[in-house]
């Protein structure tokens, strides 16, 4: 993949089997992390119109924001708060149907309506980061999204 997506039509699930290869290829050839954070954030995106779409790392002891696609997003999450610090701190992937609904949920942008938080993982289990995509409308994600997203973010 070099500047340009092929986006599929089809189902939810044949967008990502379309994306998901060309994903690969464009971050098999790049060694620079946060270039191959910003470029799936892009890629997810354009490919699926999501409202936010994102990259958060861990650091000094925070969820510090990194490369996104969308509306200016909260800098800093402690551990365990909203979905992206309960992501983190369970080291398990959150899908979120309507975010007024899951306890502390932090409103980045009151515009968001469901989400799913997919951590990134190393080799022992510890999470350095997650990726955050935000819809506008509710139920958005479920569980092909986790499937596809925790294969990918398997890959960094």
């Amino acid at each position: 993949m070099a500047e340009k997506l092929s986006v599929s039509n089809g189902s939810k699930a044949e967008k990502y089997q379309t994306l998901l290869p060309q994903i690969k290829s464009l971050i098999a050839g790049e060694d620079d992390l946060i270039a191959n954070l910003a470029n799936v954030s892009a890629a997810l995106k354009e490919t699926f119109g999501f409202f936010w779409a994102g990259f958060y790392l861990v650091k000094g002891g925070e969820l510090v924001l990194g490369p996104f696609q969308g509306l200016v997003a909260c800098t800093r999450i402690k551990k365990g708060r909203g979905v992206c610090g309960a992501s983190w701190e369970r080291a398990e992937t959150l899908v979120v149907p309507d975010v007024d609904a899951f306890p502390g949920h932090i409103a980045c942008s009151s515009l968001s309506r469901s989400e799913i938080v997919v951590p990134l993982l190393r080799a022992d289990g510890e999470v350095w980061g997650v990726l955050d995509i935000d819809s506008e409308s509710l139920n958005t994600f479920d569980e092909t999204d986790a499937r596809f997203l925790e294969e990918l973010c398997s890959w960094f």
